[in-house]
């Protein structure tokens, strides 16, 4: 990587299943950015999964580790799937991606979720319930139930077998979240509904407790809403378009954002940004990736969506490059190639013509260059 002080470095791990095809895509995306509009970064590509594994031993080799650790983001393909049945699960845990976000302290999990009106005849929910749809999830991603000690299996005295894991959250862990909630909702509609499930939790409670009282003290001139998990549930497709900032723990945002991907049409086109701390520099590690998984049935074939990875480049100019007006050309270009009709196969409607996952890019990348050169005109 570059070592020049104004070159924002970012490492491409496209990994395992479709990871690498949408990847790619995003990479086009990129390499765009630095040519037509002088965006400061350098690109360093990196593997990670079976294929390294079965060169190296480790699904993340020293040379990946390396590029992640220099870069300022990672934009990150997708990790998992059968064929990783190959990979023993002690080496599949040594370099997981949980561990990743521990390492990093990831501890933000920021998810948009944007109804596209171009995408109303193929989305699940009706076209009236998506309307004016634009709210951001944001997920503790370190500590909660799944990295929580004790955990395990067990086998009882009787004969049993007994599996366990431990929810558990300090203060600290649920007001820098929230925080991170309540200061992004001052840039948007300046509304947080903070996700619990204090009924019957003493997670919850405190989680309740911690987002009342930092309210209190710092933002009491933002909306502050409370809802139980399994309500949150209901109402993101009852009317989703109710929510701006919704907060919640580690394991209620992973179920909430999928379910919530049905109000932007499709899981293959949620971003998100996961972001750490911000150091004494005012520089904060962050790792990029679409939400879906790595879709082994599809993998391989060309016809995965491409979107999630690529609008998560946009996250990635908007929060680490602060490069907004970037990121909303390449949101734009996106929203124009779906109204043009461009769809994959899980956004096409009846009788549409489905796109490969290049194709889909091509179609992105010609909107990119329309609409610059009616901004230069």
């Amino acid at each position: 990587m570059s070592t020049q002080s104004n070159m924002v470095k970012v490492a491409v791990v496209g990994g395992e299943g479709i990871g690498p095809e949408v990847t790619a895509q995003s990479r086009r995306v990129l390499d765009w950015f630095a040519a037509k509009r002088g965006v400061p970064m350098t690109l360093r590509e990196a593997q990670y999964g079976l294929i390294p594994y079965l060169a190296t031993g480790k699904v993340l080799p020293e040379d990946t580790a390396e590029a992640m650790d220099e870069a300022d983001a990672i934009l990150w393909g997708a990790t998992g799937g059968p064929e990783t049945t190959e990979v023993p699960a002690a080496a599949r845990k040594a370099g997981s991606l949980l561990g990743l976000r521990s390492k990093y302290d990831l501890y933000a999990n920021l998810r948009p979720i944007v109804a596209s009106p171009a995408l109303s005849a193929s989305a699940p929910l009706k076209a009236e319930v998506l309307d004016g749809v634009d709210f951001v999830i944001i997920r503790e991603l370190t500590s909660g139930i799944y990295f929580g000690e004790p955990r395990g299996i067990e086998t009882l005295p009787d004969g049993q077998r007994r599996g366990f894991n431990t929810e558990q959250y300090t203060t600290n862990q649920i007001r820098r979240v929230a925080r991170s909630a309540f200061e992004l909702a001052r840039t948007r509609r300046n509304k947080v509904c903070s996700v619990d499930k204090a009924n019957v939790l003493e997670t919850s409670v405190l989680w309740r407790e911690e987002v009342i009282k930092l309210h209190k003290e710092e933002f009491s001139d933002v909306e502050l809403t409370h809802l139980y998990v399994d309500n949150a549930a209901m109402q993101i497709v009852r009317e989703p378009r109710q929510f701006d900032v919704m907060v919640t723990g580690n394991i209620f945002g992973d179920i909430l954002s999928d379910c919530a991907a049905m109000a932007s049409g499709s899981l293959g086109m949620l971003p998100s940004a996961s972001l750490g701390p911000v150091d004494r520099f005012g520089r904060r590690k962050a790792l990029y990736e679409p939400v879906h998984g790595s879709a082994p049935d599809i993998a391989g074939k060309g016809i995965a969506n491409p979107l999630g990875s690529i609008l998560s480049v946009a996250m990635l100019l908007r929060l680490t490059l602060n490069r907004p007006e970037d990121a909303d050309l390449l949101e734009k270009a996106v929203q124009t190639a779906l109204a043009s009709g461009a769809r994959t196969a899980d956004i096409a409607e009846a009788g549409a013509k489905k796109l490969s996952t290049v194709q889909m890019g091509d179609a992105v990348l010609g909107a990119l260059d329309r609409i610059s050169a009616k901004e230069h005109a």
